[in-house]
């Protein structure tokens, strides 16, 4: 049986490093009456199978799958690290899509697919607003700043993933992990900025739009946009200098195949309530104030709206909004799910986990080119150009 298997192969390790027993962090996904030690006895080793035949009776098969990944990676782990353990030779172990680590193949197709499409699409947007002098207006410069910024989460994680899927490379340095983390959420909270941005954008240019001109400048879009990546910048750091000072002295297996903070916070064994704090105004001042000046700016413009006389420039001026309202909610749903299911989900089944933290991480990089390559038809237009030069000269 699995558990026998993965007793033995303690058993055996146990003999290798002598008398030294390593006691592997418990975890939300491992049976809290199973501590998992380098067992140095056959009496010890007996007890440990008829444990793990007892609970193994009446768990779910799923959750039992993930907890044997996850066992022969705390293994191969704990095998290759060497007695004298700095901080320095840690590192990070990644784990794929649970119970289904046999498939990683085949599920890196669709994978592969979405990183082209984001990559492809975004960097089409960029290039188009960038080249086209009609496209050099306020709404498309903070256009080209989010399909950076959706170029940037793509690339973050792109070489983790796929090089899990392709080559089966679960280890990640200590160092390398800390820089992913640091880029994953700061590109992140920097789309949340961005959208922000945009949301106040349309508000000037819906409810006051003889001032829209003088407000929004080049000048005045540059400032913006470096004010964007300073606050993400600063906002970041602090939360991974917290993290980085604390031991990580148990389990380095992460529940995902790219480092999030949520995730990592869980393997440190020492008091986390600073972290925890900073975290939480971290959550309001971003993750809850971004999407309530949203929401306020939208009904400001509803309001303003619903004082046109004109239903049909009523529908004319809700339509320009339409791409930027998908546009949050594909960042924010994904992102509300990840926090919840982390916090208050957390001995549900790993897999729901996986795939909240894969859709709040591939949803807006991939949806975002094709919404505004949808909805908007200067941008379908300049792609289209851009894409097919000979097809659009044919035409005219």
């Amino acid at each position: 049986m699995a558990y026998r298997e993965c007793a033995t192969l303690e058993l055996i390790h146990g003999a290798m490093l002598g008398s030294m027993a390593l006691e592997i962090r418990e975890n939300e996904h491992l049976p809290r009456g199973l501590p998992l030690l380098f067992l140095h006895s056959s009496k010890d080793l007996q007890e440990h199978i008829i444990t793990a035949d007892a609970q193994e009776s009446t768990e779910d098969k799923s959750i039992k799958e993930h907890r044997e990944e996850r066992l022969r990676l705390e293994f191969l782990h704990y095998s290759s690290m060497s007695a004298n353990s700095t901080q320095d030779a840690f590192y990070f172990i990644l784990t794929g899509i649970p119970g289904f680590e046999d498939c990683h193949i085949w599920i890196s197709i669709p994978f592969c697919c979405f990183y082209i499409i984001s990559i492809i699409g975004n960097t089409a947007i960029y290039t188009v607003v960038h080249i086209e002098p009609s496209l050099h207006q306020p709404m498309y410069l903070f256009l080209s700043m989010l399909a950076l910024t959706d170029l940037g989460l793509t690339l973050t994680t792109l070489p983790t993933i796929m090089g899990l899927f392709w080559f089966n490379i679960h280890k990640i340095s200590f160092e390398a992990c800390f820089a992913q983390f640091f880029f994953l959420h700061g590109f992140s909270f920097m789309e949340s900025s961005v959208l922000l941005a945009m949301a106040f954008d349309r508000y000037v240019a819906i409810c006051h739009p003889l001032r829209y001109a003088s407000i929004f400048t080049n000048e005045i879009i540059g400032r913006v946009g470096f004010t964007i990546i300073c606050r993400c910048a600063l906002a970041v750091l602090p939360s991974l200098f917290l993290l980085k000072r604390l031991p990580f002295c148990g389990s380095h297996l992460l529940s995902h195949s790219y480092c999030l903070h949520q995730d990592m916070i869980h393997l440190v064994c020492a008091d986390t309530q600073l972290n925890n704090w900073y975290g939480f105004a971290l959550v309001l001042l971003i993750i809850v104030m971004d999407p309530l000046l949203i929401v306020l700016s939208y009904a400001m413009i509803l309001r303003s709206v619903l004082r046109i006389s004109s239903m049909t420039e009523r529908l004319r001026a809700l339509n320009n909004c339409l791409s930027h309202v998908l546009a949050v909610m594909t960042l924010y749903v994904p992102m509300v799910g990840v926090s919840m299911t982390h916090r208050f989900v957390k001995h549900n089944s790993p897999l729901v986990h996986v795939i909240m933290a894969n859709v709040y991480l591939l949803a807006p990089p991939v949806m975002n080119p094709i919404i505004y390559s949808v909805k908007t038809k200067q941008i379908r237009h300049g792609i289209i150009h851009l894409l097919c030069p000979h097809t659009v000269h044919s035409r005219k």
